[in-house]
């Protein structure tokens, strides 16, 4: 009988079992694949999500795989440009941005290292429910063989197509569609730095360095796209960069080498599910996930996984009844991604809404504002603060927007 049985052991799943095993809890994680092993990402962690890992004493292991340090930021907005860096957060003044065969591989080893019993190659078929609570899970081994674990609770932490979310038929009770695809590969030859840039005609390149002296390259545009783009995706490749910046588009042409192949992927659709139930919790993209346009997936699952660590171990210590302290996980989830929640839907149709059009502009002319905007990104401003009205009117002011475009609110 465990204590918590976690299903699904990368970036949610892993720290969850990691950080209850350290409080002293027996911990099992399970997951259909073994490690190392790729998943779809965008490989980015914030300031924020490093201060995380910094805490739970892993970030020098990241570090020490040789993944590049970002220092300098690029990003635009059609004819928009705002460059620069966030003030250090918790003495991290860099990003970074590894491979996941490396950091899931870091996470699950950290997580075993703690006392998580932990099985790869587990498929999870079904829940174990007794008196209408979940009370273990039934799958197989990667021989076939079938097994069942009991616990007090468990917690899907399994993506978005979540067997735990199904099973418990946990309901969505937020949603938008997903707007766009992407498509990305790594490269040698090129070392162009961070860049984040959306040109206009809705696309977008992103590019950042990662593990083995490779740079991640992604190209974004609308859904309606996605099967014409999948008939030459080099040329296409070229041609979205070609268009927001032909100075990389011939970087790329004549000294980057792609070399693996593409990951094609549509954006998975915006929602909050239900996360807690009797006997039941989901995590990470199980249980809320938004668009990856701007990055946030790897440290919202550490930030999120860390805060039900806390509250599974109010229930199971007896402090609190377990569904007051999981109501509260979802509760207080929900109150502090809301902001990054709003701000990528608003922006991540590649499209900027005239008051997000407004404030960026009006940002990237004021370098006090530009240091601003990258503290925001970087997870050490909360968006209340920087889309405070009278801060936005004091910015309008300072810059001479016109008075046309001094949007306070977004509606």
């Amino acid at each position: 009988m465990y204590d918590v049985i976690v299903v699904g052991a990368r970036v949610a799943g892993s720290p969850l079992a990691m950080l209850l095993a350290r409080r002293g809890y027996r911990v099992l994680a399970v997951d259909r694949a073994s490690f190392p092993s790729d998943t779809v990402s965008t490989h980015y962690i914030h300031q924020a999500g490093l201060s995380r890992l910094k805490d739970w004493g892993l970030l020098d292991k990241v570090i020490a795989t040789g993944c590049p340090p970002i220092r300098h930021l690029n990003f635009s907005y059609t004819d928009i440009a705002l460059d620069g860096f966030a003030d250090p957060i918790d003495g991290i003044d860099a990003v970074y941005c590894p491979r996941r065969t490396v950091l899931d591989k870091i996470l699950i080893e950290s997580a075993a290292a703690a006392g998580v019993e932990v099985i790869e190659r587990f498929k999870v078929t079904d829940l174990v429910e007794h008196d209408g609570r979940v009370v273990g899970i039934r799958g197989t081994e990667g021989d076939g063989t079938a097994l069942e674990f009991r616990a007090q609770i468990v917690v899907g932490a399994d993506g978005a197509n979540s067997i735990v979310a199904s099973k418990v038929g946990a309901d969505t009770y937020r949603g938008a569609p997903g707007g766009c695809f992407v498509y990305y590969s790594y490269y040698s030859g090129i070392d162009w730095g961070m860049h984040h840039r959306t040109g206009f005609g809705r696309q977008q390149f992103a590019s950042w360095p990662t593990n083995d002296d490779l740079s991640l390259v992604a190209v974004m545009r609308p859904r309606e796209k996605f099967r014409d783009f999948r008939a030459d995706p080099d040329a296409g490749v070229n041609e979205i960069i070609d268009a927001i910046d032909p100075k990389y588009g011939e970087d790329l042409r004549y000294n980057g080498t792609r070399e693996e192949q593409f990951r094609p992927m549509l954006y998975p659709d915006n929602y909050y599910r239900q996360s807690f139930g009797p006997g039941w919790a989901l995590v990470g993209d199980a249980g809320y996930h938004k668009d990856p346009f701007t990055g946030w997936g790897i440290t919202d699952a550490f930030k999120y996984a860390e805060l039900l660590s806390e509250q599974i171990d109010e229930g199971l210590s007896g402090r609190r009844p377990m569904e007051e302290a999981l109501a509260d996980y979802q509760r207080t989830r929900d109150e502090q991604s809301a902001g990054t929640y709003e701000l990528t839907l608003s922006i991540s149709e590649l499209t900027l809404t005239p008051y997000y059009d407004s404030v960026f502009r009006a940002a990237a002319k004021s370098p006090a504002y530009t240091k601003k905007f990258f503290g925001l990104i970087a997870g050490g401003i909360p968006g209340e603060e920087f889309f405070a009205p009278q801060n936005l009117a004091g910015l309008y002011a300072e810059v001479d927007l016109p008075e046309s475009d001094r949007h306070l609110t977004p509606a």
